[in-house]
């Protein structure tokens, strides 16, 4: 297992030698800094902390400061952990020559957030008659049996979407520009520009 951090700085596309056109999203991979290292021995588990963008030492909490300062580092703005691991000491930098054209990952990120949806939207669920008689065009629906005399739980209501933690497995390494810091993955990742995303090589391949 191998992982990095970034951000989403939007979409563009690329072109094969053949004239095909690939959509990809790209990606400013590092540089990052090893904040801190877990070990078996010690913690339970092995992985390594590492962190991405830099933040101004005035808007840092103290904790942050000192654990920053312990790497010989200056306090990050996203702090993640990577298990599974290896071969990276306490301060030193990772970039985006972690990965290589076709290589596969999973990108995490947080999706973007949409506010108070109705079930339409939310669930993908169907509207009912939108003609004149009909009362019923974008309700929920029945709650259920009469039996149960409650709402279950779990049923497929309004409420908040979005701005949840979405991976999307098995996307495909285009090009990485070792000079930029860029990686280039094929089709959409989620959220939005200059949203934190993190990426790991897949468990799929």
């Amino acid at each position: 297992m191998k992982g990095i951090l970034g951000k989403k700085l939007g979409m563009t596309q690329v072109f094969t030698p053949e004239g095909l056109v690939i959509p990809v999203t790209v990606i400013q991979a590092g540089p990052c800094t090893v904040l801190q290292k877990k070990d078996a021995e010690n913690d339970g588990y092995e992985a390594i902390q590492i962190g991405f963008d830099d933040k101004k030492e005035k808007n840092a909490i103290k904790p942050e400061l000192g654990h920053a300062k312990k790497a010989g580092a200056t306090p990050k703005r996203y702090v993640k952990e990577i298990r599974g691991m290896s071969g990276f000491e306490v301060g030193q930098e990772i970039k985006a020559d972690l990965f290589a054209a076709g290589e596969f990952v999973d990108v995490t990120g947080t999706s973007k957030g949409k506010g108070f949806q109705g079930v339409i939207k939310r669930h993908n669920q169907s509207t009912g008659p939108m003609a004149h008689g009909s009362r019923y065009h974008r309700g929920p629906g029945s709650m259920g049996s009469i039996q149960a005399n409650r709402v279950p739980k779990g049923k497929n209501l309004p409420g908040h979407m979005g701005s949840e933690t979405v991976t999307l497995q098995n996307l495909e390494v285009i090009k990485v520009d070792t000079d930029r810091n860029v990686i280039l993955v094929k089709g959409s990742i989620p959220g939005a520009k200059n949203s934190y995303v993190s990426v790991k090589s897949t468990v799929k391949k």
